[in-house]
C-alpha cells in the first residue's frame, strides 16, 4: 500500500482530513535493478576504479599502531600470565588458563590502542566547515517502520523535516515513511498519522507512506523494496531509525559530502544517545557521550575509508547500494542459515568489495538517537544482535571482501564470543583454586620425580597483571572524561569537573556491577545460537515505563542462584578466590534489584536533579529534540495509538474510503485453495450482529486479512453500532 502526500484536499476535520479520492500513489516507480550478490563468486575486475586517490598511509599507520600495540601488549600479557602459572611446572589446566587469557586479553588490548588513537586525533578540535549554500542531488530521507507508536516516530520525521526546511535547501529532499507493521492497530494509526501530517504540512512537503503487506526479509527486505521500485528518482538515501534525530544542518552537510566525494558508497554519522530519563538509560547516555567518541574517533582514523554501516543515521549512494547491496540468503535455517539479520555489516562489505568507500564521520554534529530503557530491554535486543553477529561467520569467508572488512566482521563476532571466553576463563580458575585446596600431590608419580607436581601461581606478579588488566578496561573511560574535563564547555554542561568524575565513578561501579549479569545473559544467547534456537524480530520498547516485578524475578532468578552458589563455593575453597570473584559474585547477587533498579524513572530523574550522570545535550537539550518532543505531545493527544482500527474504520467513513483506495489490487485466488485466516474472519463477520462483535471476536491475524480486503471491509461496516434490542429500546 502507498500513498503521496500530494493527494490529499484541504478539507479536513480535528484529526484526519475529509479527504477526497488520491489522484495518485507515491512517485512514479523508476525502477534499479538490484541482484543478489554471490558470496563465493567475484572476481577483481568488477570492482570499480576510484576516481580519484586518496591518500593511505595514515590510514596503515594507524592500522600498525592499533594492531601492532594491540599485539604487544597482548604478547607481554601472555608473557606474564604465563610466568604467574609457571612457579613450577604448568599443568595442563593451567595452559587452558593461558590461552583463554590470552584471547581475552587481545580483545580488551586492541580496543585500548583504538581509543588512544581516538584520544590523541580528539586532542585537536577543527573548526566546521561552512554550511553549503546549494546541493545538487536529491535525497529521499526513509523511515523504515516496524509496529512503532507513531507519536513518536512521526513527531521526529516532522521535527526532521521543519530542521532540513530552516536550511533553505529542503527542495533537495523527500521524505518516505516505510512501512513493515503487523499489528492492526499500529497499522491504522500510521495511515490516520500520515494523512493528518500531510494535511498540516500541505503538499509542498513531499512526504509518501508505503506498507508491506509481507515484512519479507524485515528492515533489509524493505530498503530493498524500496530501492528496487523507487530509487531511480534519487541520487542518495538517508536512512533513519524509528528513533533517530537529524538535524537539518547534519543532514545537508552528509548530503553535501556524498556529492563532494565521487567515490563515497555510504557515510556513517555518529549517533549520540538522548531523550532518556530511567536509569540504565542515562547510564548508556552518559557512556556513549563520554567514551563514545573516543572509541568512534578511533575507529575512524584506523579504518579509513574501509569503514562500516550501521544501518542508520547514514546517507548511502543510491545506485551503488542497488547494485552491490542485494542480500543473499544463506544456506539452511536459521539462526545460522535464512535471511541476514545484521544486514548493514553485510551490505557496507559488498559495497567496499565493489570499489566503493565506505566511511565515519565522527565529528559531524547532530544526530542522534535513544537507547533500550532497561537491562532486559537492551538483552532482548542484543540477542537478535548476537544472532546477526554469529551469522557473519558464514560470510566473513565471502570471495573479494576486503581484509578490514573481514576484521570488521571478526570484531562483530568476537564482541558475543568474549562473554562464553570470560566465563569460561572464571570456572578454570575455580577449578585451578580447588585443584590446588582439594587435591592432594601425587608423591609416588609412576615416573621418578623428586616433588610432586600440583599447581602453583606467582601472587605478585597476579596482582600486577591484574592491576594492568583493569587500567587497560577503564582506559577509555578515563581518556573520554579527560576530555571532557579540558573542554570547558562540555565540563560546564556536565555539571563542573566534580560532578563528572563522580559521575564516571557511578557508570565504572554499576557498569561492573551489570557487567556478570551481561556475561551470563550473552553467554546463553550464544549457547541458545550454537544450539539451533532462532530469536525471531520483535519491535523494540523505547518509551520509560518500567517491567512488571515478576517478570525481573523469572528472569533473573538463575542468575542470582548461580551468584550465591558460587559465593559459597569460593569461600568454602579459600578466602582468596572468594576475594578475587567478589565483584562478580556481588553483581549476580544482586541480579533481580539491579535490573529493577536499571528501568527505574525515578532513579534516573533522582540523579539528573542531582546534577549527576549528566550531557551537555541533557544541560541545553538540542533544539530539534525539544521540538520533537513537544510535537509528540501533540501527537499523543490525537489518540492515533490508543484506538482500535475496526472501529476506526467502521467511524470515519472518508478515513475509510481512503484506506481502502491505497490497499493493492487484489491478488486473483487460486481455486480450491482456502486461506485460513480470511474464511475465519470471513464467517466471524456473517455470524456478527455488531461492530462490537466483530472487534471482540476477530483476532489479530484475522484483522489483518480483514484490513487488506475490500469486500470484507464492505461487509464490516454494513454491522449495526448496537444490538438490535437496544436500538428498539431507544
Amino acid at each position: 500500500m502507498a500513498v503521496s502526500l500530494d493527494t490529499l484536499s484541504s478539507d479536513s476535520n480535528s484529526k484526519v482530513a475529509a479527504l477526497g479520492r488520491p489522484e495518485s500513489v507515491m512517485p512514479p516507480e523508476k525502477h534499479l535493478d538490484m541482484p543478489t550478490q554471490h558470496l563465493r563468486r567475484w572476481s577483481a575486475d568488477q570492482e570499480r576504479k576510484p576516481v580519484r586517490r586518496n591518500p593511505k598511509l595514515g590510514t596503515w599507520l594507524a592500522r600498525l599502531f592499533v594492531f601492532g600495540g594491540g599485539l604487544l601488549l597482548t604478547g607481554y600479557g601472555t608473557y606474564e600470565m604465563y610466568q604467574v602459572v609457571s612457579v613450577s611446572r604448568t599443568t595442563a589446566l593451567q595452559w587452558v588458563l593461558v590461552a583463554l587469557f590470552t584471547v581475552n586479553f587481545s580483545w580488551i588490548a586492541v580496543a585500548f590502542t583504538s581509543a588512544l588513537l581516538g584520544f590523541f586525533a580528539l586532542l585537536r578540535q577543527p573548526r566546521p566547515a561552512p554550511l553549503p549554500s546549494s546541493l545538487q542531488a536529491r535525497t529521499a530521507i526513509v523511515m523504515p517502520v516496524y509496529n512503532e507508536q507513531t507519536s513518536r516516530t512521526y513527531a521526529a520525521l516532522e521535527a526532521i523535516y521543519e530542521s532540513v526546511e530552516a536550511t533553505g535547501l529542503g527542495d533537495s529532499f523527500d521524505y518516505f515513511i516505510l512501512s513493515d507493521t503487523t499489528q492492526p492497530d499500529a497499522w491504522i494509526a500510521e495511515e490516520r498519522a500520515f494523512l493528518a501530517l500531510r494535511e498540516r504540512l500541505g503538499a509542498k512537503a513531499r512526504f509518501y507512506y508505503r506498507h508491506r503487506a509481507k515484512n519479507h526479509h524485515r528492515k533489509a527486505g524493505n530498503i530493498a523494496d524500496f530501492v528496487s521500485r523507487w530509487g531511480g528518482h534519487y541520487e542518495h538515501m538517508l536512512v533513519l531509525d524509528a528513533d533517530s534525530l537529524m538535524t537539518g544542518d547534519c543532514i545537508v552537510r552528509l548530503a553535501a559530502a556524498m556529492e563532494a566525494d565521487p567515490d563515497a558508497g555510504i557515510i556513517q554519522s555518529l549517533p549520540l544517545i538522548i531523550n532518556r530519563n530511567t536509569l540504565f538509560a542515562r547510564l548508556q547516555q552518559y557512556a556513549a557521550r563520554v567514551t563514545g567518541p573516543v572509541i568512534a574517533m578511533g575507529l575512524s582514523v584506523w579504518m579509513g575509508r574501509d569503514g562500516n554501516y550501521w544501518g542508520h543515521n547514514a546517507i548511502i549512494r543510491t545506485k551503488a547500494f542497488a547494485d552491490h547491496g542485494g542480500l543473499p540468503d544463506l544456506k539452511g535455517k536459521p539462526p545460522f542459515g535464512g535471511h541476514i539479520l545484521s544486514h548493514d555489516f553485510v551490505e557496507a562489505a559488498l559495497l567496499r568489495r565493489a570499489g566503493w568507500d565506505v566511511y565515519m564521520l565522527p565529528d559531524l554534529q547532530g544526530s542522534y538517537e535513544e537507547s533500550p530503557p532497561s537491562l532486559i530491554d537492551l538483552s532482548a535486543r542484543d540477542r537478535r544482535w548476537c544472532q546477526g553477529n554469529l551469522q557473519h561467520a558464514r560470510v566473513i569467508t565471502a570471495k573479494g571482501l576486503k581484509l578490514p572488512t573481514r576484521q570488521h566482521f571478526a570484531t562483530g563476532i568476537m564482541s558475543y564470543l568474549a562473554s562464553p571466553f570470560w566465563l569460561f576463563q572464571l570456572i578454570v580458575g575455580i577449578a585451578l583454586v580447588l585443584q590446588t585446596t582439594y587435591i592432594r600431590p601425587e608423591y609416588f608419580a609412576r615416573d621418578f620425580r623428586l616433588y610432586p607436581i600440583w599447581p602453583r601461581f606467582d601472587p605478585e606478579r597476579a596482582l600486577a597483571l591484574f592491576a594492568m588488566t583493569m587500567g587497560i578496561l577503564l582506559a577509555p573511560k578515563i581518556f573520554g572524561l579527560i576530555l571532557m574535563l579540558i573542554r570547558s564547555a562540555d565540563r560546564r554542561a556536565s555539571g563542573g569537573g566534580i560532578r563528572l568524575i563522580i559521575s564516571s565513578l557511578i557508570e565504572i561501579i554499576l557498569s561492573a556491577l551489570l557487567a556478570p549479569i551481561l556475561m551470563l545473559i550473552q553467554s546463553g544467547s550464544v549457547f541458545q545460537i550454537l544450539l539451533g534456537r532462532d530469536t525471531g524480530w520483535q519491535p523494540q520498547r523505547r518509551d520509560d515505563g518500567s517491567i512488571p516485578f515478576k517478570d525481573i524475578v523469572r528472569r533473573h532468578r538463575a542468575h542470582t542462584v548461580l551468584g550465591a552458589l558460587a559465593g559459597i563455593s569460593a569461600f568454602m575453597i579459600a578466602t582468596s578466590l572468594f576475594l578475587w570473584m567478589s565483584p562478580t559474585i556481588i553483581g549476580l547477587l544482586l541480579a533481580i534489584p539491579l535490573s529493577w533498579l536499571s528501568g527505574q524513572l525515578g532513579a534516573g530523574l533522582a540523579l539528573k536533579r542531582m546534577g549527576l550522570l549528566m550531557t551537555p545535550e541533557e544541560h541545553q537539550p538540542p533544539a530539534i529534540a525539544t521540538r520533537a518532543n513537544e510535537l509528540q505531545a501533540r501527537n499523543a493527544a490525537f489518540g492515533f495509538d490508543d484506538e482500535d482500527s475496526l472501529r476506526a474504520l467502521y467511524a470515519d467513513a472518508a478515513f475509510r474510503e481512503r484506506h481502502m483506495d491505497m490497499l493493492p489490487p487484489a491478488a486473483p485466488r487460486k481455486r480450491g485453495v482456502i486461506e485460513t485466516e480470511r474464511a475465519l474472519a470471513e464467517a466471524k463477520i456473517i455470524d456478527a450482529e455488531t461492530i462490537e462483535d466483530a472487534i471482540n471476536w476477530l483476532h489479530p491475524k484475522e484483522r489483518m486479512v480483514v484490513l487488506h480486503d475490500r469486500a470484507l471491509l464492505s461487509m464490516l461496516v454494513h454491522l449495526k453500532s448496537k444490538p438490535a434490542d437496544a436500538e428498539a429500546a431507544e
